[in-house]
């Protein structure tokens, strides 16, 4: 016997299985969660009345390399679809390929880069073709989970946020055409702020708005070019991410609460874009560039109903009284959250300088020019993803180096592994002091994240993207070294028998290594780095993510089902200021807040 038919838009109001359906729904992104408490924050989301999950599905993380597909462990989307259906929850799938979500590239795999003149979102030949490629591999895992079939996949979104984009009118029905041509039959949606609504859609899918204040009339202009559909608020954005070098956001819960009833009382429909952020692990964070080049931290806490740490804050409470409103049964209760503990100190034990880890990594490459970290034989020549790369050439004087602005994003510059200066988007010169003979100049150059929205995505390759001169001269005679730390580099450098104990010369950069004793099971905690300066860290092979002094995110997360009882090896990469230890603590600190409500919509985006 057939399903009763799915999730339509035909009337101002939806439906679904033929009966009226208003869509009460949530973010929560399986990529930014541990695998070990998806279970945990979808019960959360459902006894906070949610009947809808919203998720995106990162390219970059699934095709890592061209035709190389992960769909397992952390990345088994067909489990997390599959576990939100067997506990009550729908699903609207937002598979881009394009996501922005404040994630490198907005989650567009770099190695499509390597192509000079690839114009992404676009139908350019090259950008088509990657595309196409992917769609063959992600529809064959999505297509059973969709409603037709007995999943729960009740609409999907075509790509994302276009019309602030739009740089081709035949994009977006190319992406529509993906989806259809490979037997997708079920509601179609796009997703826009405001301003994007008017050139954002395509014929055939309904039109969402992404917003977080009512004052511009964005539901009503929606209802204006969208008469008889009904309406939804795809993102309504209950917090915001935080950048580098900034205060953290907080969107208070009073001020949310408001936008949320008069929308709910409106008769739309809504999605919490997030309801719970997670945690942008490893390299992955993106960032922003509206004519100033900001990178976005690790934590992507959000300031959101359930904090990065899958608490119930009193946004989550404010909202649960409100949806159970919305519900002719009591909802579910409420789980409790996973223990913490605020471990011992970590003492640093053994280090290794950058220099002495070099024979961990891929024989360097030599090239006369700079080489972009795109487009380094690496990788199964895939080029360099993440992280950092080192770039090393001779001099014979000193003087002026200047950078012309071709680092991306950061590099410290050492002088016979001397550290000189750095060079950034803000400062492009450095003087190298004089010395005799031929000396070693070298830069470790960070891809500090690449930018995940708006119009220069194409302009995002990292590493040294042009000449840098001294005294006017281009340098020439690189040997390149990738440093993307790859957990087989991580368990390399653990196994190397070559760490040292003797702290009076430890240098920076470089990897410190440290010991956490568990006691019986392993709880969450949040590692410290208020007295460190800038750097990595990796617990067990799992790279936490970024931390810097400036903050304003001092703590990163450390779930529990990445620890074990008994001993836990902890390496530090620091570039800049090593602390003698490791502090925990059972709470993060986000830094000095400032409210998003009250900052003008500009600065935000």
């Amino acid at each position: 016997m057939s399903r009763l038919e799915g999730l339509k838009a035909d009337s101002s109001q939806f439906t679904l299985e033929g009966k009226p359906f208003r869509i009460l729904g949530g973010s929560v992104h399986y990529f930014r969660v541990p695998r070990a408490y998806w279970e945990d924050r979808l019960l959360k989301m459902k006894a906070c009345g949610l009947n809808t999950l919203t998720t995106y599905v990162p390219w970059n993380l699934h095709e890592p390399e061209r035709g190389t597909f992960n769909f397992q462990d952390q990345l088994d989307l067909k489990a997390y679809v599959s576990l939100a259906a067997q506990l009550g929850l729908w699903v609207i799938l937002r598979p881009g390929p394009y996501i922005c979500a404040e994630w490198d590239l907005g989650g567009l795999p770099s190695w499509l880069l390597q192509d000079e003149e690839m114009q992404l979102r676009t139908t350019y030949p090259g950008f088509v073709n990657a595309v196409n490629l992917y769609f063959d591999k992600l529809i064959s895992v999505i297509k059973p989970l969709m409603f037709e079939g007995g999943g729960p996949i009740i609409a999907v979104q075509v790509e994302n946020e276009y019309g602030s984009f739009a740089k081709d009118d035949k994009y977006m029905p190319f992406i529509k055409n993906c989806l259809q041509s490979r037997g997708i039959k079920e509601l179609l949606m796009t997703s826009d702020n405001w301003e994007g609504l008017r050139c954002g859609g395509v014929e055939g899918a309904l039109k969402t708005v992404n917003l977080q204040r009512l004052s511009f009339g964005a539901i009503q202009h929606l209802a204006d070019i969208q008469p008889q559909k009904p309406l939804m608020v795809m993102e309504y954005w209950s917090g915001w991410f935080d950048v580098w070098g900034e205060h953290h956001h907080v969107f208070y819960a009073e001020d949310m609460l408001a936008v949320v009833s008069e929308i709910l009382d409106r008769g739309v429909s809504i999605n919490l874009y997030m309801f719970h952020g997670g945690t942008t692990f490893g390299f992955m964070n993106g960032a922003m560039d509206f004519g100033t080049y900001k990178s976005q931290v690790t934590s992507y806490d959000y300031d959101a109903p359930l904090s990065e740490a899958g608490d119930c804050t009193p946004k989550y409470h404010h909202l649960r009284n409100l949806f159970s409103q919305y519900h002719s049964e009591h909802l579910p209760g409420v789980p409790s959250s996973p223990e913490r503990k605020a471990y011992g100190p970590a003492l640093i034990q053994q280090h290794l300088s950058l220099w002495d880890v070099l024979q961990f990594s891929d024989k360097p490459h030599r090239s006369d020019r700079p080489v972009n970290m795109e487009n380094l034989p690496v990788n199964n020549n895939n080029g360099q993803s993440y992280g950092y790369t080192l770039y090393e050439t001779t001099i014979t004087g000193g003087g002026a180096l200047n950078s012309r602005n071709n680092i991306r994003d950061r590099a410290l510059v050492f002088v016979n592994r001397e550290c000189v200066g750095c060079l950034d988007y803000k400062t492009h010169e450095v003087a190298i002091p004089d010395g005799k003979g031929e000396r070693t100049l070298s830069f470790l150059v960070e891809n500090c994240g690449r930018v995940n929205y708006g119009k220069a995505l194409d302009e995002q390759r990292k590493g040294i993207v042009g000449d840098i001169v001294l005294n006017n001269t281009p340098l020439r005679g690189f040997s390149i070294s990738c440093l993307d730390m790859k957990p087989s580099f991580i368990k390399r450098l653990t196994n190397s028998g070559q760490w040292k104990t003797d702290f009076k010369s430890h240098c920076v950069p470089g990897f410190f290594q440290a010991r956490l004793c568990v006691d019986g099971p392993p709880k969450d905690t949040f590692v410290s780095l208020r007295s460190w300066g800038k750097g990595v860290i990796f617990v067990n092979g799992q790279n936490l993510g970024r931390y810097w002094f400036i903050g304003p995110q001092h703590f990163l997360y450390l779930p529990a089902p990445w620890l074990r009882s008994g001993e836990n090896e902890i390496i530090v990469f620091e570039e800049q200021r090593v602390h003698d230890k490791l502090l925990f603590a059972e709470n993060p600190d986000y830094g000095k807040a400032i409210d998003v409500y009250k900052l003008p919509f500009c600065t935000l985006l």
